[in-house]
């Protein structure tokens, strides 16, 4: 079962052949880590304290996450003693929220095997899906057992980010983790993307014939003529078996001492 949330947009802002990309993110952790109540923080902004903790269900949302619209697809999990049945959110999610409780260290010890099972499945597929781990309750300090400096060691292991927030009173805080999530999934899409070949411009003229504007010679120095038609032609750079040494040599008039010289690749040329 699937519920949309958000506010509708006109169909003028978005034509028809564009449609919305979408970013799916599922919310793992035990029973009582919070994952409904952020779920409903982000989504509605208001705060539930009571919930069924047997109810999982996917929702969606379109957001603006850096002026570009996505469609976020979250899904509350409802776990009970740990990870079970995974394939369900495996293969579905583009990226993972691990959320514990700050106040109840049980619940951080089995947020561990939510990352272990997340990185035993990363080593076995191609892609790579981001993982946010997230200490929640952060509005209970007074009854914190999970120090801050122990989350942040458990997400340097397993190479995640990681934050603190409190789905009871922080809606701005929430909001973030999530667009985080979207970011993080945007990011790894750009470096999936095929490496572009390297191009070097180079300037031909594009006439048989020019007109040269030719500068004034000044302090002894030889003059420069300038094309004044010319095209930009595109060329692939030489690869490292067929590039060739050039030597340049350059001197100035009247001058006696010996001239410098010069190594380049052949094919590039001094601006």
């Amino acid at each position: 079962m699937s519920s949309m949330f958000g506010k509708p947009r006109a169909s003028g802002e978005r034509p028809p052949q564009s449609p919305l990309t979408e970013c799916n993110v599922a919310i793992l952790g035990c029973r009582g880590a919070g994952k409904s109540a952020l779920t409903v923080k982000f989504l509605t902004k208001r705060f539930i304290s009571e919930y069924d903790p047997n109810l999982e269900d996917t929702y969606a949302s379109e957001e603006l996450v850096d002026q570009q619209p996505v469609l976020l697809r979250v899904m509350d999990t409802a776990d009970q003693d740990g990870p079970g049945n995974c394939e369900r959110y495996l293969c579905w999610a583009s990226a993972f929220l691990v959320v514990y409780s700050i106040e109840e260290r049980k619940s951080f010890e089995g947020c561990q095997r939510y990352l272990e099972v997340l990185a035993l499945h990363t080593r076995g597929c191609q892609r790579r899906c981001p993982v946010l781990l997230l200490g929640n309750k952060l509005d209970m300090e007074q009854y914190r057992q999970v120090p801050a400096a122990e989350g942040m060691s458990l997400a340097s292991r397993f190479g995640c980010l990681f934050y603190e927030v409190s789905a009871c009173q922080d809606f701005a805080g929430v909001q973030h983790v999530f667009h985080e999530a979207v970011r993080e999934v945007r990011r790894q899409a750009e470096r999936s993307l095929p490496v572009r070949p390297l191009f070097i411009t180079e300037e031909r003229p594009c006439l048989p014939v020019a007109t040269p504007v030719t500068l004034p010679t000044r302090h002894g120095l030889a003059s420069c003529t300038f094309n004044t038609l010319s095209t930009v032609n595109y060329k692939e750079a030489p690869s490292v078996a067929q590039a060739k040494l050039v030597t340049v040599k350059s001197s100035r008039a009247q001058s006696k001492r010996k001239a410098p010289t010069l190594t380049l690749l052949k094919g590039f040329k001094i601006f």
